[in-house]
């Protein structure tokens, strides 16, 4: 078990190792769209790959996720087989989101041995979703054109 001062300096180390083995400029919240990012998660059982959309608007989070939704065969045959799409996550804070997201089991942050794991799905998935991004962005972006 480790201390939170422990704990937070692991996390730490970990985040400058990641960048350090993927020196890159990754788009996360700098998608030009109010509160749709892209979005790096760990902790001590699993790792995940997502997009957040969470306008406080809830037709614009239901327009960007149907859009999103609307593409989703290619973005399963051509990107990201594995992605799972959720139109209302519930957050712990009681908030309900759209996520769109891929998982792995079976790592842990705290775990160093499984560090080059988690860099690898973070990089692989990561550039997955952003050249979705990239490619269907005028679309997904555009609320004036409906799915």
């Amino acid at each position: 078990m480790f201390s939170k001062a422990e704990a937070q300096m692991i996390k730490r180390e970990f985040w400058i190792q990641f960048a350090e083995e993927y020196p890159r400029k990754w788009l996360l919240y700098d998608t030009k769209i109010k509160d749709f990012s892209f979005k790096f998660y760990v902790d001590n059982k699993k790792a995940q790959v997502m997009i957040d959309i969470e306008p406080r608007d809830e037709e614009k989070r239901k327009i960007y996720f149907e859009k999103i939704e609307s593409l989703k065969q290619i973005l399963l045959d051509e990107f990201i087989p594995e992605a799972i799409f959720e139109r209302n996550f519930h957050l712990e804070t009681g908030k309900i989101i759209s996520k769109i997201w891929v998982e792995k089991d079976g790592i842990s942050v705290m775990n160093k041995n499984t560090w080059p794991q988690i860099f690898d799905f973070f990089y692989e998935k990561m550039d997955a979703f952003e050249r979705f991004f990239y490619e269907y962005r005028e679309y997904i972006e555009d609320l004036e054109v409906n799915t």
